[in-house]
């Protein structure tokens, strides 16, 4: 990872078939693309001809990111995604099932940044190298971001008599992680899983207990073995899918606790 260019207009940078650009003061995005390109002129006796474009489709995504500072310590991510290749995955999955991925890769960074932050207004953001360890290429896009905003941004966001520069104490784990609202309310797709996946669970829960009840009022002359064994292997598997729902809800929609030592 390279960067290219740097001046008051953002910076630029370049990674592999990815080129990367900051616009200030919030926009970062990233364009990606690869087959498909029509080859290179080739010669033919004493001529250069052109050969016709390659029939294969040029792989290109598109990934946009709008980082809004709100107020010390917090700030809105707004992530959006376009891409000209597997259409088809938008078509039959739920934009919910991708939120799931996004959503750890965000809680994977959130507590250290929480602590970055912490660590800078310690060392002033002017001399945020102090605060961190920031050897690799992999780091260029952090290092130049930090350059502009010493250079052409103050260092700093400026809040005006809006908030003081103190940033807040650290929440509990589970305000910092917290994932419904910060995410679930706001998104249509994850809130309509949300409602759909509880509603579920009440299901699952009311088979299994009609089905005991069903076993518990039934006459052993009326009812056959094999029918008693069928609702009450129901209602086992119906009690055991709710309890597993039941999580899954909860650390999908509502609070996820990120753990590095086991990721």
């Amino acid at each position: 990872m390279t960067i290219e260019k740097l001046d008051i207009n953002g910076f630029t940078s370049k990674q592999l078939l990815v080129n990367s650009y900051f616009i200030p003061p919030c926009m970062f995005y990233g364009a990606f693309s690869s087959g498909g390109v029509p080859s290179k002129k080739s010669p033919s006796s004493a001529r250069t001809t052109e050969e016709p474009p390659s029939s294969v489709l040029m792989k290109k995504m598109f990934l946009l990111f709008y980082c809004i500072p709100v107020s010390p310590g917090n700030s809105r991510l707004i992530l959006a995604t376009s891409r000209n290749f597997g259409a088809w995955m938008q078509r039959f999955v739920p934009p919910w099932l991708f939120h799931i991925r996004q959503n750890l890769v965000l809680d994977s960074d959130l507590y250290l940044l929480h602590m970055e932050d912490r660590k800078i207004m310690d060392v002033r953001p002017l001399n945020w190298h102090k605060s961190g360890y920031v050897p690799t290429k992999a780091d260029a896009n952090v290092i130049a971001f930090r350059r502009w905003l010493n250079k052409y941004g103050g260092t700093e966001v400026d809040w005006g008599t809006r908030f003081s520069r103190l940033l807040p104490q650290t929440p509990p784990r589970d305000q910092l992680f917290d994932r419904y609202w910060s995410h679930t309310v706001n998104c249509s797709s994850c809130n309509l899983a949300y409602k759909r996946l509880n509603a579920l669970e009440i299901a699952l829960q009311v088979i299994s207990i009609a089905s005991v009840g069903i076993v518990a009022a039934g006459k052993h002359g009326i009812m056959s073995a094999a029918v008693r064994n069928t609702l009450v292997s129901m209602a086992v598997l119906c009690f055991v899918a709710s309890k597993w729902l039941s999580h899954f809800i909860y650390t999908t929609f509502r609070y996820h606790d990120y753990d590095h030592a086991f990721r």
